[in-house]
């Protein structure tokens, strides 16, 4: 059965290598992020994963797509696009826990769709400016739920992290791996 990813994140495509699984074809869901009015994050993730799911449908094949929220609160931070975004992320996450919500849907060729949410809970030292002012320089935020990328020089920020680290960086292995196997 074919396989198809429906994300434009290198980042979640290289996690699926890392577990032996290449998609097939991977294809950008080009749909609305925006959070609706009082969503809460859990809600919006699982939300985006199942639109993008049903935006990359293609005959035949299972759709696999995945949203990540970083929320502080209830309050959900931006995929970063501009400096002034990252600089607000940052100051928010430092010296202070934050969650990250990943939902992930796996849509079958016969058109019924499997879910899963995950939540990991990410603590940040206490960010100074100099630190914050070098993170933004690297670029690295670019797109970024949240404004950092784990992986990257972001991770000297994390004090500790309670639950799934490939879920912060984009995608629960675990968790993903088991919907494939009940259909793939």
């Amino acid at each position: 059965m074919k396989l198809v990813l429906a994300s434009a994140s290198p980042r979640r495509l290289e996690l699926l290598k890392q577990i032996g699984i290449v998609p097939d074809a991977v294809v950008h869901s080009d749909i609305d992020e925006t959070p609706l009015k009082g969503e809460a994050p859990r809600a919006l993730a699982l939300r985006l994963a199942r639109a993008k799911a049903e935006a990359a449908h293609r005959e035949g094949a299972c759709v696999l797509a995945a949203d990540t929220v970083v929320a502080v609160g209830q309050r959900v931070l931006p995929k970063a696009e501009a400096e002034s975004e990252t600089r607000t992320c940052l100051a928010l996450l430092s010296g202070r826990s934050h969650r990250v919500f990943t939902g992930v849907a796996l849509r079958a060729p016969g058109g019924g769709t499997s879910t899963r949410l995950v939540e990991t809970r990410v603590a940040f030292k206490l960010l100074s400016a100099r630190e914050i002012d070098a993170y933004i320089d690297s670029g690295e935020w670019r797109g970024k739920a949240g404004g950092y990328a784990v992986q990257g020089r972001a991770a000297r920020f994390v004090i500790s992290i309670i639950g799934s680290y490939s879920n912060v960086v984009g995608l629960p292995l675990y968790e993903t791996a088991n919907l494939l196997e009940g259909v793939v």
